[in-house]
């Protein structure tokens, strides 16, 4: 996966801080649905526990300004859908940058297949350690649950966790479970995973 601290700088940091204490290790995947998205970073299993970290202030939308690097790819009623890095976003136009206080503009998380989001309860601002990976695009998340970060290898595996959703409060059995969550950054070059994507910003094919 690769996170988006440009899109939700707050989300992305807490992602370190637990992946890097080995808060991830072991816990399951308690709320998977086909065709929509899984669920984890509950140590309870059961979609109520949480980390001992306070809670989030949503980051739904960010704001853009003309250097950050974005690629356009469709411009559907005047707000461009296109791409930060991986993270697939849509935008108000450019043009409205010259008539804001601070020369940006609006922007936010599309929620695609592959994009993580940070799940939350009824507050907007209740975000603390689960989060889930979408397995199909379902845009009425959008603006609504923060988007921190893309799968950028291993959809396949995604899709391929075992479905299942539990009473809230019980635990969910039998789910598959991450084993070992850490930051790239953190491992050793020689035994680092190694990915090739698609760089958004290069020039389009004319073929």
């Amino acid at each position: 996966m690769e996170m988006s601290p440009l899109a939700a700088p707050g989300h992305v940091e807490r992602m370190r801080l637990l992946a890097r204490n080995g808060f991830y290790d072991g816990l399951v995947w308690h709320r998977v649905i086909d065709w929509f998205m899984a669920q984890t970073g509950d140590p309870l299993g059961t979609g109520e526990g949480q980390s001992a970290y306070p809670d989030l202030t949503a980051e739904l939308t960010f704001r853009r300004g003309a250097d950050m690097p974005f690629t356009p790819v469709a411009d559907p009623m005047g707000a461009p859908v296109g791409f930060v890095g991986s993270l697939p976003i849509q935008t108000q136009p450019q043009e409205l940058m010259a008539r804001t206080a601070d020369g940006m503009v609006h922007a936010w998380g599309v929620y695609c297949p592959g994009v993580a989001g940070m799940a939350r309860g009824e507050a907007q601002d209740s975000a603390n350690s689960q989060f889930f990976l979408m397995r199909q695009a379902y845009p009425s998340l959008d603006k609504r649950y923060t988007a921190w970060g893309r799968v950028i290898s291993g959809l396949d595996v995604v899709r391929a966790i075992k479905t299942g959703e539990e009473p809230s409060g019980t635990v969910a059995t039998p789910q598959d479970v991450m084993t070992s969550v850490r930051v790239a950054a953190d491992i050793p070059a020689a035994q680092r995973p190694v990915a090739r994507v698609l760089n958004t910003a290069s020039p389009a094919s004319g073929t």
